[in-house]
């Protein structure tokens, strides 16, 4: 994960913060941030991260398309 996602992840949360909402260990989410994000966590983990870090933003090889994956919001 480059600095850049980690510092978006960051201006949301903080890692115990985003360990705590997902039943992850510290360990864990501080492994992902010295790597990736594993495909079957990134729903969870943007779900977690308020929407504001898309699976595109986590995972582009997985999500190419930046609206990927998110919710579709209701129209007013």
């Amino acid at each position: 994960m480059d600095k850049q996602l980690q510092d978006k992840i960051l201006s949301v949360m903080s890692q115990s913060e985003l360990g705590r909402r997902l039943g992850k260990k510290p360990q864990t989410v501080s492994l992902w941030f010295k790597g990736r994000v594993p495909g079957e966590e990134v729903l969870r983990t943007s779900e977690a991260l308020e929407w504001r870090v898309t699976p595109h933003d986590l995972r582009p090889d997985l999500y190419p398309n930046p609206d990927d994956s998110l919710p579709k919001t209701e129209a007013a």
